[in-house]
């Protein structure tokens, strides 16, 4: 129980004075950093960040904590063994230190690439729940979940009753799940995820204004309400500096790269080029394998392979190769100092599962601002 816990003040996180100042938030299911950065450049003070994957948390310890916010405290852990009692304990935070709770639970169990019942009893599923035993320990004054639009899937819906009734016994309003699309909010990139914002009643009273208005807007109504136009993808592929350990691409065959020389420049396709696997003469397959990415328009949704152009429209707009990992952070809003760790393709998976840091960084600040 809480209450058989007794935690000194000796044993809170060290912050500097500044930090003091800054309402708290926690990152569960940190991976790379993309919300925790998105938090501090929203003047948030992230007291603590769980991440259970080798690499990526040697990517967070390498970026947030050394280049951005050394006081945070990085446990990797797995949140299934590693308790919240446990958490609290590690990071010196007590019951009500946590402003907003963040946290995107792994959603592979969720993807719509699913097909039929697949991925209902997906064990990492139930990390949803897993993630409500925390904010019955932490007790922040609001939590917000990132998860995949298939969580709203029938077959899933289960977990999501599960979650709103744990919810309402713990004395929080959770709001309606809202599908929300990063190109809406400064990320040139068209991804979609589902956000799910809880709110402690009694600790703050007035409902939120869920969610925010978009930022940006499609290039036709420009203007709107003062909003910026769709930023493209265009920006991902100026040039990177000669050092820059993640300016790699995956090396294809002679084929495959002879088969990316006639594919039409920005946006061209697969079936445009000149090459034709048997397996497609009777079945298209997917579209978008071994596609050009359109720099005139944002861009695709970055997965965990998407420094892979055989797992969708992942190769450079001009060139005769896949994405790099520096071009695909800049599609997920990652600033260039922001360097990934484990290698290729341990980078595309972090890449692929972060939050965009700029989408992080709007949202945090409606946060911040419904609070203060």
């Amino acid at each position: 129980m809480l209450s058989d816990i007794a935690l000194l003040d000796t044993n809170r996180p060290n912050t500097d004075d500044s930090d003091k100042t800054k309402l708290v938030a926690v990152d569960l299911f940190a991976g790379a950093g993309g919300f925790s950065l998105g938090a501090i450049q929203a003047e948030l003070h992230v007291a603590a960040a769980l991440e259970y994957d080798t690499h990526a948390s040697t990517t967070y310890r390498e970026n947030i904590q050394k280049k951005w916010s050394p006081d945070t405290k990085v446990i990797a852990e797995d949140i299934i063994e590693f308790g919240p009692m446990k958490f609290l304990e590690e990071t010196g935070l007590q019951q009500g230190d946590c402003d907003i709770l963040l946290g995107g639970p792994p959603c592979q169990g969720f993807s719509q690439h699913r097909l039929h019942d697949s991925g209902i009893d997906d064990p990492r599923n139930a990390l949803l729940l897993r993630y409500f035993d925390y904010v019955k320990a932490l007790k922040p004054t609001l939590f917000l979940i990132e998860n995949v639009p298939g969580l709203l899937r029938t077959k899933h819906e289960h977990y999501l009753k599960r979650l709103y009734d744990m919810a309402k016994k713990a004395d929080y309003v959770v709001e309606d799940p809202v599908v929300l699309n990063a190109r809406d909010f400064g990320v040139p990139q068209n991804r979609k995820r589902v956000f799910i914002l809880g709110r402690h009643k009694r600790k703050l009273e007035k409902g939120v204004d869920w969610p925010p208005e978009a930022t940006h807007h499609k290039p036709t109504e420009v203007g709107v309400n003062k909003k910026l136009s769709w930023k493209t993808a265009a920006a991902a592929f100026r040039p990177t500096t000669a050092n820059d350990p993640n300016a790699k691409h995956m090396n294809s065959g002679p084929l495959v790269t002879a088969a990316l020389a006639s594919t039409p420049h920005n946006g061209g396709s697969r079936h445009e080029s000149s090459r034709e696997l048997e397996c497609h003469k009777n079945h298209d397959g997917h579209k978008d394998v071994y596609g050009r990415i359109d720099s005139n328009k944002p861009g695709p949704t970055m997965t965990t392979a998407c420094v892979n152009p055989s797992k969708g429209r992942f190769v450079h707009p001009t060139e005769d190769h896949g994405i790099t990992v520096r071009q695909a952070a800049r599609l997920q809003t990652f600033p260039d100092q922001f360097v990934f760790h484990g290698g290729l393709m341990a980078a595309g998976k972090q890449i692929g599962n972060a939050v965009p840091v700029e989408m992080a960084r709007v949202l945090c600040e409606f946060l911040v601002d419904q609070l203060k």
